[in-house]
Formats: structure tokens, C-alpha cells, sequence
């Protein structure tokens, strides 16, 4: 069996991730087109973009999972959004994988949405490989640029590659292990670069290659490199204390082969996860499962319906964790606490799929769902535990639906339902008047809604904004405080997609009013802090 290696991609917007993701693919043999481009003018759009809105946009809205086999690894890629209104989803996507591959345009260093993306590895201490991107245009020094890294993320730069020239005088990458010159410039193979023995960087054939002036700069460069910079040691790498950083041009091709010989040799296998037992509060025991466990488990951290429009078909994306999963063995879904047979188990390489006969800890699996499933599903063989970790954040932006035509009630209450389970938004309903509502981290989370309701559904609205900051998930001590605050704040209760009570904020001084008010009562802004069951 060959050794998982599963990460996710993360960056901020416009810093060439799809473009690194499809690069990847290509080496590992899944994007067989001659120049591995993203979108060509015939309309061939990245395939890790499947969706229609997406390839509109030129954005990434959905993770797209992503199976292939290199050397040694069986790899599995996890595509995030780096657009912040899609931030959940990249949130959940992080629980599911062991490494990440942090993108950096070098023209621009460290983004916003990176920081907030370093936070949630921080959490879990995943480890990280950086990639300065886009070394074919004007850039940073990469001085400069390992400086800004360590500054604001507070991780320790250990550069692997190092860029000759930038921008149109861009030549390639030294190889500070190998002492190699690595192009694709003047490859004729375009799987395999140009290597250059530079360990003298004197020799005519270097100093012709790069030119006088780029190879005084070089010298200089990997002289300041080797007396100030640390060398790469591999625990603090595995720790998250040290990044390994590669250099490069996804577009060109420049450094991405790098990139993805330092996962295969040397990002983690699947470690072991922490499990909730009954009754999973906030106050539960919690459990260590090895993924060398023999019993298999596994959890849902991402749905994603109709990504076949013919099938109207929906499918909920399961990590394995330990074990071996079988096709059409019974495995136990916790939260029903119900035996199924999973006959048509699916592998990604974005939309396309295979079914497959087993999966082990690190594969990515997919399970067709007719609305059995949610975000945060555990199964086992029988054993009663629950994944953590899978994060739900407080909504920030709300929005009332109005149907158009009375006629398609139940199409969008059945639109409404699945994109809210699948996590496109939140949905909740307000106990005194029935209302349903639309509650998002970001305005564009919206747009997707509206998009998908009309192209999937068939169903038209207009959208109202509604007068709320955020929500609370609630907590009592007993019955009878819970009545007394819901009579008094009848108007301010919603209940979310998982039947839980919910405050909703109309400014921070309600909410900071209604909390002196209501000491027994609880609020919590995540809800991973309220119980399974009220």
C-alpha cells in the first residue's frame, strides 16, 4: 500500500493557486494537455474549477478534492477558495488534511486572507511548504519576502530554492541542496526541466546560461543565504516551526516540480485524530484514534450537491481516518446511530470519478447522499464517537429570501435546505414568524446561493437584507430559563439547520444587554461549543 500524503493548497486571491493546483495535477498525470495551462482559448477551464459559476468568475468557491499517485505517494489534493467570503469552507477543509502548501505572489508578500488561513493551521500545528509564486513578473526581493513571512506569520523561513533574476530576466531556480540550475525554459521535454551542475558558479557554461550580472547576483545572494539562514531540520518542519520555501513561476512551470518532490518525500502520513465520546459536549471525555487503529473511521468534512446537473446528484466528501473501508461493507453512522452499506464509493480528480473497492487512512471518499448526511458526521464499526474540530462560525451578513412565485415553495425550501447542509450558507428560521433567513460570512456566499438556486433549482427570489450583526447558539442551565428568555426575546430567536436555538444580534449592545440580563443563559459565537442534542 502506498504511503498517503494528504494537503491543501491555501492563499489569498489572485496569488496562482488554481494555476499551481493544475501544474501539480500535470505532473502527477492527471492534466494531459501540452502546456498544463489553466484555461485555454478553446475553453478547456481548470479542471479543479468545476463549477459554472467558478469558471465565470475566475474564482475558486468550492474545495475541489483531488486523487493522483506520484513516486512513491498517493497523493490527495484539496483545492481551497482563497476569496474570504468562502472562508468556512476552507476552514473545514483544513481538518481534513495533514500539510498545506501556502501560496505567496512575490510581487505582493503576506495577504490578509493568508493570515487568517495560518491561524486555523496554527491550531493543529500543520505543517508547511511555501511557494513564492509568480517570479516570472516584477517581485519582492526574496530577501525581502522570507523576512515578511517570518514577521507577520511567525514561522521560521528555511528557502530550499533560490530565483535567478525576475520579471522577464526571470532564468531559472538554484537548487541550494543539489547545486543545480533547474529551467523549463530551454526543456525539450515539458515534464522534465533543464539541469545545470552549477557547484561553480564560475564555470563558463553557468556564467553563459544565467549571464555576468544575474550570476555576480546569485553569488552574492547564496553567500548571505548560507551564513544567515537556517537549514531546514526536519521535526521543526513536522512542528509547523520551520517552512521550507520554493521559489518559482507556476505559469512557466518554474519550481513547481520542487514543490511537489518535497511533499512526496517528506510531508507526514496520516496522523492520529481526536474523538469525542458520548455524550460529545463541550465537557466529554475525548479519545486518541491512531490511524494505525485496526477498526475504520472516518468523518464528513465537506457536501456538495449537484456537481452533475444530469444526476442532480449530491455527494458528502468522508476522510478516512483509521482502518480499512470496504465498498458494500455496513459501516455505523453515529449521529443516527444506524448501520448502511455504502455500494458506490467515489475518488475524485475533480468532477471526474471512479468508484473504489477500498480506501485507508488519508484517502478522500466520496458518499452519494440523499440528505442522510451532515458536516461533522462520524463513522465507525460501532463504536459511538465524534470527530472535533469541524468548525461553524457565527454569520455576520443576513439576507430574507422572497420567492417570486408562490408556486415554487418547495423547491426552494428543498434548495435552501441542501446548500445551507452542504455549507454554502447558513440557514435559519425565526420561531415567531416562520421567516427563514440567509446567514453568511461573506457577501459573495450570496451570489453563489442566488446563482445555484436559479440555475439548479429553477427557483427565483429577490433577496432583502435583515437587520442582524450575528448570532449567538444558546445554552441553558434548565427548562424554565429557557422559557422565560425566549418569551422575552420571542422576536430575536431563530433556530439553525441543526434544530438549535439561536439569539439573534441586532447591534452588540443588545447582545451585551441581553447577556447582564440573562446570567444563566449561555452564548456561544462557534457552534462546536453547544451540545449534539438540547
Amino acid at each position: 500500500m502506498k504511503k498517503r500524503c494528504t494537503f491543501a493548497i491555501i492563499s489569498h486571491p489572485d496569488a496562482g493557486k488554481t494555476t499551481v493546483t493544475e501544474k501539480l495535477l500535470w505532473f502527477g498525470g492527471v492534466v494531459r494537455s501540452q502546456d498544463g495551462m489553466v484555461k485555454s482559448k478553446s475553453g478547456n477551464f481548470a479542471k479543479s474549477d468545476w463549477m459554472e459559476l467558478e469558471q465565470q468568475r475566475g474564482i475558486s468557491i468550492t474545495s475541489s478534492v483531488m486523487s493522483f499517485e506520484y513516486c512513491n505517494r498517493a497523493m490527495h489534493l484539496l483545492d481551497t477558495p482563497g476569496h474570504k467570503d468562502f472562508s468556512e469552507d476552507t476552514y473545514r477543509t483544513l481538518t481534513a488534511v495533514e500539510s498545506v502548501l501556502m501560496m505567496i505572489d512575490s510581487a505582493k508578500g503576506v495577504e490578509t486572507q493568508t493570515i487568517k488561513l495560518m491561524e486555523v493551521c496554527r491550531l493543529r500545528d500543520t505543517p508547511i511548504i511555501t511557494f513564492m509564486n509568480k517570479f516570472d513578473r516584477d517581485s519582492l526581493d526574496p530577501f525581502e519576502l522570507l523576512d515578511n513571512i517570518e514577521k507577520i506569520l511567525n514561522i521560521q523561513c528555511v528557502p530550499m530554492t533560490w530565483p535567478i533574476g525576475h520579471g522577464l530576466d526571470f532564468r531559472g531556480v538554484y537548487d541550494l541542496v543539489t547545486k543545480k540550475i533547474r529551467s523549463f525554459k530551454d526543456s525539450e521535454n515539458p515534464l522534465e526541466p533543464f539541469e545545470m551542475d552549477a557547484s561553480d558558479l564560475d564555470h563558463p557554461d553557468v556564467v553563459n546560461f544565467i549571464g555576468p550580472v544575474l550570476k555576480e547576483k546569485l553569488q552574492a545572494d547564496l553567500e548571505m543565504v548560507d551564513s544567515l539562514l537556517p537549514t531546514l531540520k526536519m521535526d521543526e518542519y513536522l512542528a509547523g516551526i520551520q517552512t521550507p520555501v520554493f521559489f518559482g513561476s507556476a505559469l512557466r512551470n518554474f519550481g513547481v516540480k520542487e514543490v511537489l518532490d518535497m511533499f512526496e518525500a517528506n510531508a507526514p502520513t496520516p496522523r492520529a485524530r481526536k474523538a469525542k465520546l458520548p455524550p460529545y459536549d463541550m465537557n466529554a471525555e475525548e479519545r486518541i484514534i491512531e490511524p494505525t487503529e485496526d477498526k475504520f473511521t472516518g468523518f464528513v468534512f465537506k457536501i456538495q450537491a449537484n456537481m452533475d446537473k444530469k444526476h442532480r446528484d449530491r455527494v458528502a466528501f468522508m476522510r478516512v481516518c483509521s482502518g480499512k473501508f470496504t465498498r458494500n461493507a455496513k459501516i455505523f453512522h453515529v449521529r443516527s446511530e444506524k448501520e448502511m452499506k455504502i455500494a458506490t464509493p467515489l475518488i475524485f480528480q475533480a468532477r471526474d470519478r471512479d468508484i473504489v473497492e477500498e480506501a485507508f487512512p488519508g484517502d478522500i471518499i466520496g458518499l452519494h447522499d440523499t440528505g442522510k448526511f451532515q458536516i461533522g458526521d462520524t463513522f465507525t464499526e460501532g463504536e459511538k464517537i465524534q470527530y472535533t474540530g469541524i468548525p461553524s462560525f457565527a454569520p455576520e451578513i443576513f439576507m430574507k429570501p422572497i420567492l417570486k412565485d408562490p408556486m415554487k415553495a418547495k423547491h426552494m425550501e428543498k434548495g435552501l435546505q441542501q446548500l445551507s447542509e452542504e455549507g454554502a450558507t447558513q440557514l435559519f428560521v425565526r420561531t415567531s414568524n416562520n421567516e427563514k433567513m440567509l446567514g453568511a460570512v461573506g457577501a459573495l456566499q450570496f451570489d453563489v446561493v442566488k446563482f445555484r438556486l436559479e440555475d439548479e433549482y429553477n427557483v427565483h427570489a429577490t433577496y432583502e437584507p435583515a437587520p442582524f450583526v450575528g448570532v449567538r447558539w444558546l445554552k441553558f442551565t434548565d427548562k424554565k430559563v429557557e422559557e422565560k428568555f425566549r418569551d422575552a426575546y420571542s422576536s430575536y430567536i431563530m433556530i439553525d439547520g441543526k434544530n438549535r436555538l439561536c439569539f439573534a444580534v441586532r447591534t452588540e449592545w443588545d447582545l451585551k444587554l441581553a447577556m447582564e440580563k440573562n446570567p444563566d443563559v449561555s452564548f456561544y459565537m462557534n457552534s462546536d461549543y453547544i451540545e449534539k442534542h438540547h
